[in-house]
């Protein structure tokens, strides 16, 4: 692999953005120069456009085996290819069979074959009476595992027990790896017997923040009992973020992610029957989510992850507009970026700010923070070109995704990705593809 020099007016590094070049060889960064450095390789030059590590997002449902008309390994990766995304770990559940054992984690990566775009990896899934495929799977590869508290959605998926837990834990906290945990402790409440179900404010109710509270004080009290890396996804309620820091200034390991519909939407925006905001925790209040904004802007919110869950048009019940039935679930893997980007942008983020949020501490969960993430020397040359300034209103036309359901489209977003580099090669050029299949297993 030959180098190849990339350079720009607005390289984003860790401590800010400044001119420079980037040389690129072997797959890495070999070394950051001067923006007018003379080189005697082919390279570049963007101009004004900022060049950002690759955005890693480690929360995403691609849904192979199994269900790949929900979306699968090609189509997830092509689009998350076309949004500068260039890492990926594929969540345990909605594949059929889910990842819960080493013989279905080594299906699921059979199924990569010939159709992986961009890196992945995988976390198991634990579930109750899998604690004995725990070690098989660690040593498979896994990045560590996922578990839900309340139901999945799916059935073969099942909640796992506070005894399930405090089964699997331990274990866990001696390989180092992380829990990563769907935090709701749910009731069982028919409540759409009881009033309409194409009003948004009646699913919000069905699922009140005390469900997610409540099963994020679990967890923390099993963090602090068994030293267990402990991450919560999705965080959707702001009255957890009080305990959270409580705990987080007494040392536990604990990390936090949100979703970019709970930072772009609020539930006062979301009329009736528009299933395609449904997902699970619910998109709450406006006042809540300026608290999750501040949470992030602080650190205490470590970053943000898409929780790209697709599924196909008739399971998401747009005809009807019923939320008690609809698929929890929002598509915005290629999106992930200029959601965020023109939320924050509004706000006064950086793009520094940016690349810490999609990219330095999601590769810290996932144990590749010495890898990947960042622009420095030795890093992955993982990286995309960005044109900060641009707007452009979503389209299904412009979507990967294999089903192009999504409360994005029709919004104006900021930042449009024009490049995408894998390992130092060229893979996406906006609107083409330029070269495919050249994603790792991590």
């Amino acid at each position: 692999m030959s180098a190849f020099a990339l350079r720009s007016r607005q390289v984003v590094f860790p401590d800010g953005v400044r001119a420079a070049t980037l040389l690129l060889d072997n797959g890495r960064i070999a070394e950051v120069l001067p923006y007018e450095a003379e080189l005697a390789c082919p390279g570049q030059d963007v101009g004004a456009r900022a060049i950002l590590p690759g955005v890693i997002d480690p929360h995403v449902h691609l849904n192979e085996p199994g269900r790949t008309h929900w979306e699968g390994f090609d189509t997830g990766t092509r689009a998350a290819l076309a949004g500068g995304l260039t890492t990926l770990v594929d969540m345990p559940l909605n594949s059929a069979p889910v990842t819960t054992s080493v013989a279905s984690l080594e299906i699921k990566r059979a199924a990569t074959a010939g159709q992986l775009h961009t890196n992945v990896g995988f976390w198991g899934g634990i579930v109750p009476g899998n604690a004995g495929e725990v070690e098989g799977l660690i040593a498979a590869g896994v990045l560590g595992f996922k578990a839900f508290l309340t139901h999945s959605g799916i059935d073969d998926f099942p909640n796992a027990t506070e005894a399930d837990l405090r089964q699997v834990m331990p274990l866990l906290a001696r390989h180092g790896l992380p829990l990563l945990v769907h935090c709701e402790l749910s009731q069982d409440d028919d409540w759409a017997a009881r009033c309409d179900s194409r009003q948004y404010p009646n699913y919000l109710a069905s699922r009140p923040k005390s469900w997610e509270d409540e099963a994020i004080a679990l967890m923390i009290r099993l963090c602090a009992e068994t030293g267990c890396r402990t991450h919560i996804v999705h965080l959707s309620s702001a009255n957890s973020i009080a305990p959270i820091a409580a705990a987080r200034a007494r040392g536990l390991p604990l990390t936090v992610e949100t979703g970019q519909h709970y930072l772009f939407f609020n539930a006062e925006e979301i009329g009736e029957g528009q299933t395609q905001f449904k997902c699970a925790p619910p998109i709450r209040e406006r006042a809540n989510n300026e608290q999750l904004w501040q949470a992030l802007e602080s650190g205490l919110i470590d970053f943000v992850a898409t929780d790209h869950s697709p599924a196909p048009p008739d399971l998401k019940q747009l005809a009807s507009g019923d939320f008690a039935t609809a698929w929890g679930g929002i598509a915005s893997l290629q999106l992930a970026l200029p959601v965020l980007w023109t939320a924050a942008h509004r706000r006064g983020a950086t793009l520094p700010d940016l690349a810490r949020w999609l990219s330095a501490n999601p590769a810290k969960l996932i144990g590749f923070e010495g890898r990947k993430g960042q622009i420095a020397p030795g890093y992955d040359a993982d990286l995309l070109v960005l044109d900060a300034e641009q707007e452009f209103v979503v389209q299904e036309a412009d979507l990967h995704h294999r089903h192009k359901v999504s409360p994005y489209l029709g919004q104006t977003l900021r930042g449009v990705v024009e490049q995408t580099f894998l390992r130092g090669q060229e893979t996406y050029r906006r609107p083409e593809f330029r070269q495919l299949n050249q994603g790792e297993l991590l």
